[in-house]
C-alpha cells in the first residue's frame, strides 16, 4: 500500500469534515455536502424539482430532517438523531406519539448479530417511519410507554446534484461518478467523494488530453437524472469510472463495465497487474452501485467501478461500524495512487501511423540512438521503439503494444513522444 501522503491525511480530514452531516437522496444534508466539496473544487449545482420524469423514474419529494427521539417515561432520549443520523430510517415521514414498547418494536430495526453496531436503513418510495439502533441498547429497555418524535418533511423540493469539469485537449469525455447520498458512512460514501476531489485537483494541475467530468449525485435517482438531463452529451462520453468504499483496509477491487473489454476496463486491469499491488477484477454485474445505470443497455457505457473491499463486502458495509476510523489516510492515498496511474496511461493511449511502414527507418541517423546514451533503460526504450513502429498500423494503440511486447506502458509512450517528433509515426 501506498505510504501516508499529505493528499491522505487532507482526505481523512475531508471524511471527517463530512461525516456529522445527514445525508440522503434529497435534501439540505446534500447541499450542506456540496457546499463543502464546492470548497476544494468549483461545482456546478443542479436543482431538480420534485415530479420531474427522468428516464422510468420520477423525482420524489425532497426530504428533510431537524430532530428524532425515543424518549422514556421520564424524559430521557434512549434513542436520539443528534448523536447519530443513522438512528432515523432515512425517508421517515413525521410522527409524534406515545406508544407501548410492544408497539413500538414494528419500527425498529437493529443487527443481532452486532449487538452494539447501529443499521443503516431507508424508505425512499413508501410513506414509513422508524429508528435504528444498537441491539443491546433494544434490549436494555424496559416495557411501558414511550414517546416517539420524528421531526421531519416530506414535501414537494428539488433534487440536487453537482458537476465538476476539467477540460480537457478535446471535448470527447471521461466521467468519474461518486454517491453523495448516505448519511454518517465513512466508507461507502464518503471516501468516494475525498478520492474524486483530490482526483479532480490533480488532473487540474495538468493539460489532459480528454475532458474529465465529475458527478457529485445520489445513489441511483441521481445517476438516472444525470442520464436523462444530458441526452446530448453522451455520446462524447468514451469512459468512466465508479467510485466507491475507496478507504478500507481491504485489496482494491475492479468490476469491469458491462463491455468487459472497454479500454477503461484494459486501463484499469493492466495498472493493478504493473503495480504489482494485491487486488482482483471482476466481471460486470446489475448490481453495486451507479455503473448499472452507465451501463444499462440502452447506454452501454464503458464505464467501469473501483472499490477496495466491494459493496456488501465487509461487515461494516451500512453500520455505524463504518466511521471515520474505519477508513485510513494510507488507503485512500492508494486508491487516488491507482487512480491517477490509470487516468495517466487512458490520457495518452492513442494510436499512430507509421510514417515510414517500408522496412524499419534508420533511428540513428535521426539521433533517436543517441538520445538514450548514458540511460539506465536504453535497451528498454530502444524496444520500445522498435515495437511503436512495427504496431503502429493505426489499429493498435500503445496500450497493446505494451501488453504484447511487455513493456512498461510509460516507456512505450515515451518512445511514441520520441519517434512523433522525429516524423516517424503519427496519430
Amino acid at each position: 500500500m501506498a505510504p501516508v501522503t499529505a493528499p491522505g491525511e487532507e482526505m481523512h480530514a475531508l471524511v471527517e469534515r463530512l461525516y456529522p452531516l445527514c445525508r440522503s437522496i434529497t435534501g439540505d444534508g446534500v447541499r450542506a455536502t456540496l457546499d463543502i466539496v464546492g470548497e476544494y473544487v468549483p461545482l456546478d449545482v443542479h436543482e431538480v424539482p420534485t415530479g420531474t420524469q427522468v428516464l422510468d423514474w420520477t423525482v420524489p419529494q425532497e426530504w428533510n430532517i431537524r430532530d428524532a427521539y425515543i424518549a422514556d417515561a421520564g424524559g430521557n432520549r434512549v434513542v436520539d438523531f443528534a448523536a447519530s443520523s443513522l438512528h432515523v430510517l432515512g425517508y421517515s415521514v413525521p410522527v409524534k406519539r406515545t406508544m407501548p414498547l410492544a408497539e413500538l418494536r414494528a419500527h425498529l430495526h437493529t443487527l443481532p448479530d452486532h449487538p452494539t453496531w447501529v443499521p443503516y436503513r431507508t424508505s425512499y418510495y413508501r410513506p414509513e417511519w422508524g429508528f435504528c439502533l444498537a441491539q443491546e441498547t433494544l434490549d436494555a429497555l424496559p416495557d411501558g410507554e414511550y414517546e416517539v418524535c420524528v421531526d421531519s418533511t416530506l414535501a414537494d423540493g428539488h433534487l440536487t446534484y453537482a458537476e465538476h469539469v476539467v477540460p480537457g485537449q478535446v471535448p470527447d469525455e471521461v466521467i468519474v461518478s461518486c454517491h453523495v447520498c448516505h448519511p454518517s458512512l465513512a466508507n461507502d460514501n464518503l471516501a468516494g467523494i475525498a478520492v474524486a476531489v483530490y482526483l479532480a485537483r490533480w488532473l487540474a494541475e495538468r493539460t489532459p488530453y480528454y475532458t474529465y467530468r465529475f458527478l457529485f449525485a445520489p445513489g441511483t435517482i441521481g445517476a438516472i437524472t444525470w442520464l436523462a438531463r444530458n441526452a446530448e452529451r453522451i455520446d462524447r462520453v468514451r469512459h468512466g469510472l465508479v467510485l466507491a468504499c475507496a478507504g478500507d483496509p481491504g485489496q482494491l477491487t475492479y468490476k469491469r463495465s458491462r463491455r468487459g473489454d472497454g479500454e477503461i476496463d484494459r486501463v484499469l486491469e493492466h495498472v493493478l497487474t504493473a503495480s504489482e499491488r494485491p487486488h482482483r477484477v471482476v466481471g460486470f454485474t446489475p448490481y453495486g452501485y451507479d455503473e448499472r445505470q452507465f451501463c444499462s443497455p440502452g447506454f452501454n457505457l464503458g464505464v467501469g467501478s473501483l472499490t477496495r473491499t466491494p459493496y456488501a463486502g465487509y461487515p461494516e458495509y451500512h453500520t455505524s461500524a463504518d466511521d471515520v476510523d474505519f477508513v485510513s489516510p494510507e488507503a485512500m492515498a492508494d486508491t487516488l495512487a491507482v487512480c491517477r496511474e490509470a487516468f495517466a496511461v487512458l490520457d495518452r493511449n492513442r494510436r499512430y501511423v507509421n510514417l515510414s511502414p517500408y522496412g524499419e527507418p534508420q533511428l540513428g541517423r535521426r539521433g533517436l540512438y543517441d538520445s538514450l546514451g548514458g540511460r539506465s533503460d536504453a535497451k528498454e526504450a530502444q524496444m520500445a521503439m522498435l515495437w511503436v513502429l512495427n504496431l503502429s498500423d493505426g489499429g493498435h494503440s500503445l496500450l497493446d503494444v505494451a501488453e504484447r511486447s511487455g513493456l512498461p506502458f510509460d516507456t512505450v509512450a515515451a518512445a511514441a513522444d520520441a519517434l512523433g517528433a522525429a516524423g516517424l509515426i503519427k496519430a
